[in-house]
């Protein structure tokens, strides 16, 4: 039933799409219905749902207890911590209240529907409602669980029902090897649940598990804090075929034709996750997702200010939603987004400007949201968890989110968005291959591997891709391949300035993508243009490079979202230090708002501190950053400008000066507070070998560089004191200079100005 190929699709540049809307046709709300009456497809069930509203922190709660020792008294950890277990059993009618929201009503649900929620998704934990070791469930447990199914079809809604937070038997460290024991008990499950259901028409639909991952390890949230295994992507991706072979084996009028979502790793929304998913061959499943996006608005509670919906904050979420549609719709992939929401700070208005955003791309896109609701208010503490919609004891909606709800609601309704109408991405016209200019020949083909980076395996070959701006004005590139989707990279002569590109549309048929350098690469690289020396393809996983042509770039249009960021490479001397700060000026012709950020390599991942203000009367804009946000060791990264309402904002000058400077003051250069100013090798004196040793590491840095701890390599901490001359602009052959002179005694001390 399982198609062996991976969805390998990194995010695309995307655009509106043809319209393909399908005529909607809606299936009887009763059960016990002929399985040949009125079939729905996938798609018209997703049209259908519309929106819908999660019934959280109600059947999916569950309880646990201290672990207590000899003496009585709960057991700590080393932490100092609580050691807690599951309770082994919870009755039926304790079931739903443990987290202290109050019975599920049938008036619950029809205040639900009134507002104009057309699907309710009814998240539900089991593993503490078994009676036996053959993990038989609970019978008043299913019992309460089918009555409120049906207080959600008789209003004539779609109801989603899943396996929630089964946290002692699915979520779980050893999640790479332990798959045998966990489907033999997600099969016992939905073996019982889809037979319990088995009458039920189309408006009932199943997910086979909630965000599963490998609780307790780096990577429980995400790739980008630690890899998540090949070992574990195959445990998911098996444990969702049991679960539609489950259903799908179980007799009933619409065993073939109900609808059932699964998620990628932790149902996360990030490319890295969702493309290692392996998809059934069936019409009848969607990708199920939760996007709480961008985090740091809708959730982050270390970020200070949700005041607003930012311009960078909007381009995260057009980017997240741009991914689905790129990787799964524009295939014909059904996408329901199972959660979503915005914890609330206070910040109605910005919580609005984000559904408005949200709710149009979305359906626009054809993809069913389901809003997170679990009844919190506001909390004192914030951990980014109030997601409360509807009391559920008066039945009202609370006023602080209530113009949230609306605003959504408002955009169902609008008939001038419409449902699936960008669901596809745009189709181009290429030039033919044979018209291009081969930059890589076919017999040329080679295997790239990230796994071989240290070894620089993980690019084509540096040697062969020389290339100028001249061969790529007005063109585009194409990359034939097999495997996962290469990344473009261009680079100066010395290998310095790096700047990538991501495919804007893919070939998936004749496996090509094209990067339209025209448009993208002059904004990227952040430099002139004429620096631009190297071209080669690089890999996030394996892929086999077939042949690279430059062809000419075909007219995107207005729709096609093209990255128009503003980057400029700066290096840094003090970082790590809190002695000292960044002082980022930036230049236009006019007052207006800026977005952006100071971002740099932290060892393999891209860390940024972010800002947004506004720039000055006369068009100027400062930026202080503290140098002790930076890692130590951090010799160079990239000022960045996303948005701007003035587009002739260019940077100005950069400088680390003294931490207690006020801006825009005159101050002396900034010497360090430790070490002899010039004393490049840490000999303790200033001479000729300081200047030479300075010249040797520019020259040859990996040779002259930090491998080294003796005087004839230059450390971190000799080349703060070697930055003699214009300190804050790094190690340069200046700085030589000023000691030859200094030693001349052309100046009095160091450090010194050689243009004064």
């Amino acid at each position: 039933m399982f198609n062996s190929k991976n969805v390998k699709r990194v995010i695309s540049i995307s655009a509106a799409a043809m319209c393909m809307l399908s005529s909607l046709r809606i299936a009887p709300l009763s059960i016990n219905v002929d399985a040949a009456d009125d079939v729905m497809t996938a798609f018209e069930i997703t049209e259908a749902m519309t929106i819908g509203w999660n019934l959280g922190n109600q059947l999916d709660s569950h309880s646990s207890e201290d672990v207590l020792g000899e003496d009585g008294k709960p057991l700590k950890d080393e932490n100092g911590n609580k050691i807690t277990k599951f309770l082994d059993f919870v009755p039926a009618d304790e079931g739903e209240t443990q987290w202290g929201n109050p019975v599920i009503t049938k008036e619950l649900i029809q205040a639900v529907k009134a507002k104009g929620f057309n699907t309710i998704r009814i998240p539900t934990t089991w593993f503490q409602h078994l009676i036996d070791e053959n993990d038989t469930i609970d019978p008043e447990w299913m019992a309460r669980v089918h009555e409120v199914v049906d207080y959600v079809i008789d209003e004539g809604m779609f109801a989603i029902l899943n396996v929630h937070h089964e946290e002692s038997w699915v979520n779980r460290p050893d999640l790479g090897t332990a798959y045998d024991e966990m489907s033999a008990r997600l099969i016992r499950f939905w073996t019982q649940i889809a037979t319990e259901f088995k009458d039920y028409d189309q408006h009932l639909i199943f997910e086979g598990l909630n965000e599963p991952r490998a609780k307790g390890t780096d990577h429980e949230w995400g790739a980008w804090q630690d890899p998540i295994s090949d070992e574990e992507y195959d445990t998911l991706n098996k444990l969702n075929a049991d679960f539609v072979n489950t259903v799908r084996s179980i007799e009933s009028p619409y065993k073939d034709t109900r609808l059932l979502m699964f998620p990628s790793y932790a149902a996360s929304s990030d490319a890295m996750m969702y493309t290692n998913m392996v998809l059934p061959e069936d019409e009848y499943f969607a990708v199920s997702i939760h996007a709480y996006s961008p985090y740091d608005f809708t959730m982050n509670p270390s970020i200070k200010d949700h005041s607003e919906f930012t311009a960078a904050w909007s381009k995260d979420l057009g980017g997240m939603l741009d991914g689905l549609r790129a990787t799964f719709l524009d295939k014909d992939i059904p996408v329901i987004i199972g959660e979503m929401g915005t914890s609330n700070y206070n910040n109605t208005e910005a919580r609005v400007a984000w559904a408005d955003q949200y709710i149009s791309t979305a359906k626009a896109y054809g993809i069913p949201c389901v809003l997170w609701d679990n009844n919190v208010v506001e909390e004192k503490v914030p951990t980014g968890e109030a997601h409360g919609y509807l009391n559920r004891t008066t039945l009202e909606w609370n006023k602080v989110s209530e113009p949230v709800v609306d605003k959504m609601m408002e955009i169902i309704n609008d008939d001038k968005i419409v449902w699936g109408s960008e669901r596809h991405l745009p189709t181009f016209s290429h030039q033919a291959f044979e018209d291009g200019k081969v930059f890589r020949a076919a017999d040329k083909a080679i295997e790239i591997d990230a796994s071989k980076s240290k070894t620089f395996e993980n690019t084509t070959p540096g040697g062969d891709g020389v290339i100028a701006w001249e061969d790529l004005e007005g063109k585009e590139v194409a990359i034939e391949y097999e495997g996962m989707l290469p990344t473009l990279c261009f680079s100066d002569d010395g290998y310095d300035n790096w700047t990538e590109l991501k495919a804007y549309t893919v070939d998936d048929e004749n496996g090509v993508a094209y990067y339209h350098v025209d448009s993208q690469l002059p904004a990227a690289w952040g430099e002139s243009t004429d620096t631009i020396a190297h071209m080669q393809a690089r890999t996030d996983k394996v892929t086999l490079i077939k042949q690279i042509v430059i062809l000419d770039a075909p007219e995107l249009g207005d729709d096609v979202v093209v990255d128009k960021t503003k980057k400029y490479k700066i290096k840094f001397t003090n970082a790590g230090d809190e002695a000292y700060k960044l002082v980022v000026t930036f230049k236009g012709e006019k007052s207006g708002t800026v977005e952006g950020c100071v971002g740099f390599m932290n060892g393999d991942d891209w860390d940024q501190v972010e800002f947004k203000k506004t720039s000055d009367a006369d068009g100027t804009l400062v930026i202080e950053i503290p140098m002790d946000k930076l890692p130590k060791g951090v010799a160079q990264g990239e000022a960045q400008i996303w948005y701007a309402d003035d587009e002739t904002l260019e940077l100005a000058d950069y400088k680390e000066v003294a931490a207690d400077v006020e801006p825009g003051t005159t101050t002396e250069p900034v010497t360090p507070t430790d070490g002899l100013v010039g004393d490049a090798n840490l000999d303790g004196t200033v001479n000729l070998a300081d200047a030479v040793l300075i010249m040797q590491y520019i020259a040859n840095p990996s040779k002259y560089g930090l491998e080294g701890t003796d005087e004839t390599h230059m450390t971190e901490a000799g080349k703060v004191l070697a930055d003699c001359e214009s300190i804050g602009n790094g190690v340069t052959n200046s700085d030589a200079l000023a000691i030859q002179m200094y030693i001349l005694k052309l100046f009095d001390k160091l450090p010194a100005t050689i243009s004064e």
